[in-house]
């Protein structure tokens, strides 16, 4: 199976999951119906969503008292993103990073206006170049970490002979996403 088939299945895999979870309408199963980059984009997006929970960070108090913090989820978000679609350039697939960074910020923090979601954008853009280009040994500690940590993630809920299960791999992020909060602490 093509790493895009893989990602648009995980995709498929945990929209039904979220569906199920709701209203009761059914995801769509059909592969063919997925775009990859959108596939990756809600991925990332939901990655970064159960690593909130799962660190029992509360975003909408953050908002309040601690507005850099969602800048801190969106560059995390786009790490994944990177991660998720890194194995795509064998498929000659090059994903837009700057639609990736604005339809990430209006799924994780629906709702807030404009002008805050584009500074949410610019800072955890920001946060992101810093992290992707240090060569401090901790941070590309950080970045192998989540790279493998994201591959993995993506192997559990798409191949049925991988030793995990997707949902073992998820809490993982989240003592992530903890780790790369504490560094950005104010």
């Amino acid at each position: 199976m093509d790493y895009s088939k893989r990602l648009n299945l995980l995709h498929a895999l945990c929209l039904a999951e979220t569906m199920n979870d709701g209203d009761g309408e059914k995801a769509n199963l059909n592969l063919d119906d997925y775009d990859v980059e959108d596939s990756a984009h809600y991925l990332a997006s939901f990655i970064t969503f159960n690593a909130i929970r799962a660190a029992d960070r509360q975003p909408a108090l953050e908002h309040k008292s601690n507005f850099d913090m969602l800048s801190v989820y969106q560059a995390y978000a786009l790490l994944a993103f990177a991660f998720l679609t890194a194995a795509l350039a064998q498929e000659k697939i090059k994903p837009d990073l700057t639609k990736a960074q604005i339809i990430i910020a209006k799924t994780l923090f629906a709702g807030l206006p404009e002008a805050e979601l584009m500074e949410i954008i610019e800072s955890g853009f920001n946060k992101f170049k810093l992290i992707g280009e240090t060569e401090a040994e901790h941070w590309m500690e950080f970045r192998e970490n989540l790279d493998k940590l994201t591959v993995s993630f993506v192997v559990a809920g798409t191949d049925d002979e991988s030793p995990y299960k997707k949902e073992e791999v998820l809490p993982i992020f989240g003592q992530m996403l903890s780790q790369f909060c504490e560094a950005f602490q104010i």
